[in-house]
């Protein structure tokens, strides 16, 4: 199996003059989820090479065994090092697509062609894929075959607007996922916030906040496994 994860290039916080990026606990999490089933992980990003990390997000309160682990994983950190550029990525070479959040995709994975694009084709393509946190809002402009827009009547979850004010950053960030998901006809399911909350509707995974990316890792392999269980099982007879 093969996952493709993309990551934000993004790093200034609005007109705070404070630096953003991707949250390190949403891709190391997912990330081991995938190596630790043997699968083959690519990542990538808008503008390829490493993708900057939210400061924010290494600071001794939000650091967990695994974001350890993968900063001592040699082979980790030489993927990061190398993401490969958004604009070269096929979805035929994938399986499946996950997204980390961190607020550095709120203003350019929302808003890139080469990341509607690519979304748009595993969702043609019948693959799943899953974002987490604000990540789900590099979803506001993502179209189904038939041209409407992939939330509308789908049960999403994402970083919540109490999430967002608990951050302090509601006047900054350029939407609220919960309230941008509202007004393109999601249904926005959510947990208390920092509560760990994942949706599986359909081909699209959900999750709410950093700790649910581990989890919705998991349910993304839940999804995948369903679907081969088939195949293997043809196999085997």
């Amino acid at each position: 199996m093969k996952v493709l994860m993309v990551l934000t290039s993004h790093d200034q916080l609005g007109n705070t003059g404070r630096k953003t990026g991707f949250w390190l606990e949403e891709l190391a999490a997912p990330y081991f989820v995938f190596k630790d089933a043997g699968v083959d992980i690519t990542l990538a990003s808008p503008k390829g090479g490493r993708p900057p990390l939210d400061p924010k997000s290494n600071e001794p309160e939000f650091r967990t065994d695994l974001t350890r682990r993968f900063e001592n994983d040699a082979t980790a950190e030489a993927q990061l090092d190398k993401s490969l550029r958004l604009a070269a990525v096929r979805q035929e070479d994938f399986d499946t697509v996950f997204y980390p959040g961190g607020h550095g995709p709120m203003w350019d994975l929302a808003e890139d062609e080469n990341s509607i694009k690519l979304l748009e084709s595993f969702i043609a393509a019948g693959k799943p894929i899953a974002v987490v946190c604000h990540s789900t809002g590099a979803l506001r402009h993502v179209k189904r075959p038939d041209g409407k827009l992939l939330v509308e009547g789908k049960e999403v979850t994402g970083f919540t607007d109490g999430e967002e004010e608990e951050m302090g950053l509601t006047k900054v960030v350029p939407f609220l996922v919960e309230d941008e998901m509202l007004k393109l006809g999601a249904i926005f399911s959510k947990v208390k916030d920092w509560g760990v909350h994942v949706v599986t509707a359909g081909e699209l995974i959900t999750g709410q906040n950093p700790a649910s990316s581990g989890p919705a890792a998991h349910a993304l392999m839940k999804v995948m496994n369903q679907r081969t269980a088939p195949a293997r099982a043809a196999r085997a007879s």
